[in-house]
């Protein structure tokens, strides 16, 4: 090499970033898709290093997520989970494995006990000091621990900033409080055009539970009392909301999504469930996929309407089912788990594949012209960033807000309806089946389908250099530099004083 090369030439700077996230797949998963994004964004002058925090258990997962990323820019700290949790299986270490989600309070509340060791290992990291950390918002208690070091806390939900500033006006306005039916339509004052029912709510939230009102009241005076807010979507998409929840409430939000990658992504070639759904493209038939994500609780009954109307409405479909803890064989094992009689006329027309699968990859193929979806919002910014519309069947936590924005809002999807009217109870075969024909036959789906192409674009555009989400995570990177340097200074302040 010649001596001379790099004269004049300075390192780049580098700038340490801790991820923390919860232990759950729908709130690990598009943390590591940030921890991807930081370490390939080319930001010069500075190069991101990453120190992420997870549990034993959760590590070989997330190992294998990050194994093709510089070995050298990204380490992983396994910090043990509390033991002795009341009713939770001891090897439980992430909430898709909890017997029943009704135990999630305890779960998450336990948490706390990982704060000591949490704080030693922010004590022993080496390299340069951490830039700022990004903790999901359950792990409150963070808060305290990286103040005290001096690190920026940005906190990540997982959910779009419509959620959070629909969320914040009800608990405003009261709407709990409000002498109307659980499922009567009531408009808002800070968004008149949006309106919601105490059922769009998660019950759990206006249960009395002790444990579950200190879980809660801990995670959002935490959040009030943290840097900002990192986002998992894009500026185009909810414009409105982002700039009213900076506006009037805060702490300040970032939308720097969709972090899911971007580029299509394709199935193995050798695999049966590639080559069913490459059959159907060559047929020119439309298939419909439908999961109802890891953590989804549909009784028998509800399972068998599905069946009877997925076979009624004449739709080739996909359905991803989470796969039970004794069963045996891989994602892509193919299962027709339908009763003798049914079975026998849906054999050509849909599969059931039992475990995990590719779903970026699976959304990815052209064969796929809807998703009937539980609603995560990971799952639909997936389905928006393929062009894929919406059948919008809300199960649990925040998921009846995104089904309301992803209809009335952005018109790329279509709401299965319920037997009652409500937006919680039991659908009937024949709800299922007018609602696959209308997306997939009709003119609402077609409707949809450009709706959502045009977002698609607008999603791929705003992660682009110059885009909106690009230009965000600059921003972010400036404005809580700034801010290390404050905290530092008063930490030397206190220092001095003491």
């Amino acid at each position: 090499m010649n001596d001379s090369a790099g004269v004049g030439m300075s390192e780049p700077s580098k700038t340490h970033v801790l991820l923390f996230p919860f232990m759950s797949k729908g709130h690990t998963i598009p943390i590591l898709h940030l921890a991807r994004r930081l370490l390939l964004h080319p930001s010069a002058p500075s190069v991101f290093t990453v120190t992420l925090f997870t549990t034993p258990a959760n590590l070989p997962f997330i190992s294998s997520c990050l194994s093709d990323l510089p070995p050298d820019r990204i380490s992983l700290v396994a910090l043990p989970f509390p033991r002795d949790i009341p009713c939770v299986p001891p090897q439980v270490e992430s909430t898709d494995q909890l017997p029943t989600m009704s135990l999630f309070p305890e779960f998450a509340s336990a948490t706390v006990a990982m704060k000591p060791v949490f704080e030693r290992s922010l004590q022993s990291l080496a390299g340069p000091s951490p830039a700022f950390l990004v903790s999901d918002g359950f792990l409150w208690w963070t808060l305290e621990s990286a103040s005290r070091f001096g690190i920026p806390r940005l906190v990540f939900y997982g959910m779009n900033s419509y959620a959070m500033a629909v969320s914040r006006s009800v608990v405003e306005e009261k709407l709990f409080d409000v002498p109307a039916s659980d499922d009567e339509p009531i408009a808002l004052r800070e968004f008149p055009w949006v309106k919601v029912t105490k059922n769009d709510f998660d019950p759990i939230l206006r249960k009395t539970d002790k444990v579950f009102s200190n879980f809660f009241g801990n995670v959002v005076l935490a959040t009030s009392r943290s840097y900002g807010l990192v986002v998992n979507s894009f500026r185009e998409l909810e414009s409105a909301f982002l700039e009213k929840w900076n506006m009037k409430w805060g702490p300040k939000a970032w939308c720097v999504g969709p972090l899911c990658p971007l580029e299509p992504r394709e199935l193995s070639p050798e695999s049966s469930m590639r080559k069913w759904l490459d059959d159907k493209l060559t047929q020119g038939q439309r298939v419909l996929y439908i999961a109802f994500g890891s953590q989804a609780e549909l009784s028998d009954r509800q399972i068998k309407e599905i069946e009877i109307g997925l076979e009624n409405s004449g739709a080739s479909f996909l359905w991803v089912m989470k796969k039970e803890k004794e069963e045996d064989g891989g994602g892509d094992c193919f299962k027709l788990d339908f009763g003798a009689g049914v079975e026998a006329k849906v054999k050509c027309q849909g599969v059931v594949v039992k475990g995990w699968v590719d779903q970026g990859a699976v959304l990815s193929h052209g064969s796929i012209q809807g998703f009937m979806s539980h609603c995560g919002w990971n799952s639909i910014l997936e389905s928006i960033c393929a062009g894929v519309p919406l059948l919008a069947w809300p199960l649990a936590a925040e998921q009846q807000l995104n089904a309301r924005m992803l209809t009335e809002e952005l018109g790329v999807g279509i709401r299965v309806k319920t037997e009652n009217g409500s937006v919680r109870g039991f659908v009937t075969c024949e709800a299922v089946e007018r609602a696959v024909r209308d997306l997939m036959e009709r003119d609402r789906g077609e409707t949809a389908r450009k709706r959502v192409a045009e977002l698609r674009d607008m999603a791929w555009k705003a992660a682009e250099p110059g885009g909106s989400s690009w230009m965000a995570l600059e921003d972010l990177i400036a404005d809580v530099s700034s801010e290390k340097i404050k905290m530092a200074g008063k930490l030397s302040a206190n220092s001095d004083a003491n």
